[in-house]
């Protein structure tokens, strides 16, 4: 049942069911033969599965629906027959909203759909799926910018995605990336330009400069559109090491951005 709802062979799939075969049947992953049929594209499977009582909010280990499957996949005749047949339980429990998987894949027409749909496009992921990404992402946009998808950002953006629900903001991960278009339009769309990475970054010093020191046109690209270089001159810190009287708790005053230091002795080798 699995494999010819998953090259998309509708006729065998009938007469699989027309046999008796269970059209709930999951494989030792979790994907049901709805979710197989979902990632063929095939709408008859899907039809002809959903007819015969095919279950399209049974999920699989990582928590996954045919919906899911279809948005990432860009499936979008598939993904529309799946959306009014998905519950908001079932997507709830699964931690994670068809509009990261379309967003993820790449897929605007079906993030369009989505959106019209009705679905948020400020959406969290849970923690159990945030938590599986080095970076913690949380939002569809997150994901749009990181793949670098210009059309995807402005179509989120212009729904009303809000730029600052992720640990690391969406903003700083353009910067970092060297992707200018988008930074311009999350700039156009009210991104903060002086934010932080919060998780790493106690100081004022503005997190975006680290990510494009080397990168003119990107500094100053910032700079025009409001970032605060003063801050890069200020250190909250005390300047001292410790708290022995030998140690000074004058604060030096900085001059000039560019400091010399004596040259460090050689180390050595083990």
């Amino acid at each position: 049942m699995g494999i010819a709802a998953e090259y998309g062979q509708a006729e065998a799939l009938d007469i699989l069911i027309h046999y008796g075969g269970d059209v709930n049947a999951q494989a030792p992953n979790g994907d049901s033969v709805l979710y197989d049929a979902a990632g063929s594209g095939n709408p008859d499977c899907i039809e002809l599965l959903l007819q015969h009582g095919s279950d399209p909010n049974i999920a699989n280990l990582s928590l996954q629906l045919p919906i899911h499957c279809a948005a990432y996949k860009g499936h979008y005749l598939a993904l529309r027959m799946l959306i009014p047949v998905t519950t908001r339980r079932a997507l709830r429990l699964s931690g994670q909203s068809p509009i990261h998987a379309a967003a993820d894949g790449g897929h605007v027409r079906c993030m369009e759909l989505l959106v019209d749909r009705g679905f948020d496009v400020n959406a969290l992921l849970d923690t159990h799926v945030s938590e599986k990404y080095g970076d913690m992402r949380k939002t569809a946009l997150y994901f749009a910018v990181s793949n670098g998808d210009v059309t995807g950002t402005q179509l989120l953006l212009n729904a009303g995605a809000k730029t600052d629900l992720d640990p690391l903001h969406c903003l700083l991960v353009a910067v970092r990336a060297g992707r200018y278009e988008i930074v311009r339009i999350l700039l156009a769309s009210q991104a903060d330009v002086n934010c932080y990475f919060t998780e790493v970054n106690d100081t004022v010093f503005p997190t975006a400069l680290q990510y494009c020191l080397r990168d003119e046109m990107m500094m100053r690209l910032l700079l025009n559109s409001g970032y605060d270089a003063e801050k890069c001159f200020c250190c909250p810190h005390d300047s001292t090491w410790g708290r022995s009287s030998e140690h000074t708790s004058e604060k030096v005053p900085v001059s000039s951005p560019i400091m010399s230091v004596p040259k460090p002795s050689k180390l050595p080798t083990y």
